[in-house]
C-alpha cells in the first residue's frame, strides 16, 4: 500500500493508513538518538612498517601487545617475519600475530591474511620449543572463515614464476616463494578457496581443489601437483583448524561495539611494499598500508585510531629494486653486520643504507601516522657522522614527490643533512635524558622533517630497550 504524507512537529513524516510510522519511536526520543553523532564504542591501534619492512614491528607489537584484549592480523601470510624477544627467548613470527605471547589477549587472523596450514602449525610447533610463552595458543587463537588458503602447488608456482622472470627478463621480483602472490592471484581470479570451505563438506571442498589444481597445472604443465597426498594433508588440518574459525565480521564487530577493549593491529610487510603505494612491481601482494585495516579485518574506518608507524634508525632492503640510500661500502657493511640484518623468513641479507626521510615521509602520507617509534637507535652508535637523505633530484631537478615509476626512482639522487654521531652506547638508556645528545638531535630532525612525534626509541632487543618519549 502506497504511503501518504503529513506534517508533524513541522516535519514531513512518512504516513500509513494515516498513521505516522515512526510516531512512536518519536514519542521516546529514539530516532533523534539515532542522528545525534557518535563517537565509535572502541578504536583500534594500527601497528605499521613505514619502510621496506623489518623494521622492528614485532617490538613494538610485542610491547603494546602486553595490554591488550584483542591482536590482529589483517594481511599477508608467512612471507612477513616478526621476531620478539622475551626472557632472553627470541621468538619468531610469521603468521601468528606476535601478540599471542600475551596469554591474557585474543590472537585473530583476519580475512585479508593468506594462510599456509602447514605453515601456520609449524610455527607454533617451532616455538612452543622455544619457551612457555606459546603454551595453550589454540586456545586463544580465532581465524576468519573468509580468509583464503595457501596450498603447497601455490608455492612452487611462485617459485617457477621467479624462475621464468629471471630467464624472460634476467631479473626477478625477490619474493619469498611462499606462495602469497599466486595465492592473492586465485582470490582475485575468484577461483581460490577459504577457509570455510575447508571446514564446512569437505567433498565439495575437494572438488573445488581438484579444479583449481587441474587449472595450474594447465598454466605450468611441469608442476608436479601430488592432489591425493595435499587433500589427505589438508583433511587433517580441517579438524585441527575448526575450533578456532569464526565469522570474522562479527567476531570484529561484537569486539568494537561491546565493552570497552583494546583492539590491537598488527600490520606486516610495509608501506613501500604495499600492493599499490609501494615501489612496483617490487611489492607484496597485498595492501600494507592502513587501508588494509579496514579490508582485511572488516573494520569501519571510523573505528581506526592510532596509527604508529615503525622506522629504522637507517633504511633496509630485502631482494632487489630501488633503493636510493642504500651504501655498498663500509657504511652499508657495519650497519648489516652489527644490526644482524638478515631476513626472519628467508634467510637473506639486507641491503643497508642511510635513513630515507623522503620515503617515510610519503608513508606517512599515506597512513596518517599518529606517531613514530623509531627502532636500532643502538646500531648508529659507533659513527662519527649520520646522513639523513632528504630530497630526491633527477638530472639536476628536484623531484616534487616520491615517484610512482621505478625507472624514474633508480635515477635519482639523493641529497643528504649531515649530523654528528655521539660515538657512545646508547643500549642502557632508558629515557630520552639518558641519551647522548646527539642521540637526541637525531630524533629531534626526523621529528621536525616529518612533523610526527617520536613516541618510543629502540635501543636494543628487550622489552626493556624501548624508551618511551610521552
Amino acid at each position: 500500500m502506497a504511503a501518504d504524507s503529513t506534517m508533524s512537529n513541522g516535519r514531513e513524516t512518512a504516513c500509513l493508513n494515516g498513521e505516522p510510522a515512526v510516531k512512536r519511536s518519536r514519542e521516546s526520543g529514539a530516532v533523534e538518538a539515532l542522528r545525534t553523532p557518535r563517537e565509535p564504542q572502541n578504536k583500534v591501534t594500527v601497528v605499521l612498517g613505514a619502510q621496506w619492512g623489518d623494521e622492528g614491528k614485532g617490538k613494538v607489537v610485542d610491547l603494546l601487545a602486553m595490554d591488550a584484549d584483542i591482536v590482529c592480523r589483517c594481511q599477508g601470510g608467512n612471507n612477513a617475519g616478526h621476531t620478539v624477544v622475551v626472557d632472553s627467548v627470541e621468538y619468531d613470527f610469521h603468521l601468528l600475530p606476535s601478540g599471542v605471547l600475551n596469554k591474557k589477549a585474543l590472537s585473530f587472523i583476519g580475512n585479508g591474511v593468506v594462510i599456509h596450514l602447514p605453515g601456520l602449525f609449524e610455527e607454533a610447533e617451532k616455538n612452543m620449543q622455544k619457551g612457555n610463552g606459546l603454551q595453550g595458543w589454540e586456545e586463544r587463537l580465532k581465524i576468519s572463515d573468509r580468509a583464503h588458503i595457501v596450498f603447497n602447488f601455490h608455492q612452487a608456482v611462485d617459485g617457477i614464476q621467479e624462475q621464468q622472470r629471471q630467464q624472460q627478463a634476467g631479473k626477478n621480483l625477490g619474493t619469498t616463494k611462499k606462495g602469497i602472490g599466486p595465492a592473492y592471484s586465485s582470490k582475485a581470479a575468484r577461483n581460490g578457496l577459504r577457509v570455510c570451505d575447508l571446514v564446512s563438506d569437505f567433498s565439495v571442498f575437494e572438488e573445488k581443489f581438484r579444479v583449481l589444481a587441474s587449472h595450474f597445472q594447465t598454466m605450468y604443465p611441469n608442476l608436479n601437483i601430488d592432489v591425493d597426498a595435499e587433500l589427505e594433508q589438508l583433511m587433517g588440518y580441517a579438524e585441527r583448524l575448526r575450533p578456532l574459525v569464526t565469522d570474522g565480521v562479527y567476531f570484529m564487530h561484537k569486539a568494537l561495539t561491546g565493552p570497552s577493549k583494546k583492539i590491537l593491529v598488527e600490520g606486516a610487510n610495509a608501506a613501500l611494499l604495499d600492493i599499490d603505494f609501494g615501489t612496483y612491481p617490487f611489492v607484496t601482494s597485498s595492501n600494507c598500508t592502513v587501508g588494509g585495516v579496514c579490508t582485511g579485518l572488516g573494520v569501519p574506518p571510523s573505528h581506526v585510531g592510532r596509527v604508529y608507524g615503525v622506522v629504522k634508525a637507517y633504511t633496509t632492503r630485502v631482494g632487489v629494486g630501488a633503493f636510493p640510500t642504500e651504501q655498498n661500502n663500509d657504511v652499508g657493511d657495519l650497519l648489516q653486520s652489527k644490526g644482524r640484518e638478515f631476513g626472519v623468513t628467508t634467510g637473506r641479507r639486507r641491503r643497508c643504507g642511510w635513513l630515507d626521510l623522503v620515503l617515510v615521509r610519503y608513508a606517512h602520507m599515506v597512513n596518517g601516522f599518529t606517531a613514530i617509534a623509531l627502532t636500532k637507535l643502538d646500531i648508529l652508535d659507533t659513527l662519527p657522522e649520520i646522513k639523513v637523505g632528504v630530497a630526491y633530484t633527477v638530472d639536476g631537478k628536484p623531484l616534487p614527490s616520491f615517484p610512482a615509476n621505478m625507472d624514474v626512482l633508480t635515477k635519482v639522487s639523493v641529497t643528504y643533512e649531515t649530523l654528528p654521531g655521539w660515538c657512545c652506547s646508547t643500549e642502557g638508556a632508558r629515557n630520552f635524558d639518558e641519551l647522548p645528545a646527539q642521540a637526541q638531535a637525531y630524533i629531534c630532525f626526523i621529528e621536525d622533517f616529518l612533523q610526527v612525534p617520536v613516541k618510543w626509541v629502540g635501543v636494543g632487543k628487550s622489552r626493556e630497550s624501548m624508551i618511551k618519549l610521552f
